[in-house]
């Protein structure tokens, strides 16, 4: 072989492995992204399956339960606007109650901090809005939906609940209960539209996917605690 031929293979041999390894590469991620969007659509199908004809927008059409699970938010938006999430499950949890639909109302948020405290302000917001405050349990280690329903069982004794949230999240919620040995419904608070909805019910499909992870790995609530009878 001459200079020139070993020359011409020493600039384009390493140019054609490199395009055979970056081929794999681009093959490799095509498959991750296919799997990581199947996994998005199997895990939507599976839980708003497994939800339907369980979450109710009418009053009137829901079954009476003794107790009203409501998923806390924050209730003002970074920048102070106030969050349509949080005062569309506080109207939900109002009428729920004035029409006998529940007796006692769990509300189950975080309280990470001394300075953030979700299910206190939504006990004062309720409490405005006309049901007693003897009335009201607050579960301050609601840090995730799966930490809301297991500890509302565990913890508070409850066996059968009626979730107040938007729809997307209720379902997620009753699936999750079911699985936790919790039978559970779901009141539906009004939605919210816009850019902010849109980029909850976005981050709504990780958070169905990571359901089958946390079920897959038997995840527990970050705290049990004693346990407190709802009476």
């Amino acid at each position: 072989m001459c200079f020139w031929q070993r020359y011409i293979q020493g600039i384009f041999l390493p140019l054609a492995n490199h395009r055979t390894k970056m081929k794999k590469y681009f093959k490799l991620l095509g498959w991750l992204l296919a799997i990581a969007f199947l996994s998005i659509l199997l895990s939507n199908f599976v839980i708003s399956s497994a939800a339907e004809g369980k979450t109710f927008s009418a009053v009137e059409e829901v079954a009476k339960n003794r107790v009203g699970l409501v998923l806390g938010t924050a209730k003002n938006l970074i920048g102070g606007r106030p969050n349509l999430y949080y005062s569309n499950r506080i109207s939900a949890t109002i009428a729920l109650y004035k029409a006998g639909k529940i007796e006692f109302v769990l509300v189950s948020g975080d309280n990470g901090t001394k300075y953030y405290n979700e299910p206190k302000t939504i006990k004062k917001d309720l409490i405005a809005g006309g049901i007693p405050g003897e009335k009201i349990y607050l579960d301050y280690a609601g840090f995730r939906t799966l930490d809301s329903v297991v500890r509302a069982k565990e913890v508070f004794g409850v066996e059968r609940v009626t979730v107040i949230s938007q729809k997307f999240h209720n379902e997620r919620a009753i699936y999750l209960a079911e699985k936790k040995g919790l039978t559970a419904i779901g009141f539906n608070a009004k939605d919210v539209s816009g850019n902010s909805g849109l980029r909850v019910h976005l981050r709504e499909y990780l958070a169905r996917v990571k359901v089958f992870v946390d079920l897959v790995f038997n995840t527990q609530p970050k705290f049990f605690g004693e346990k407190i009878k709802i009476k």
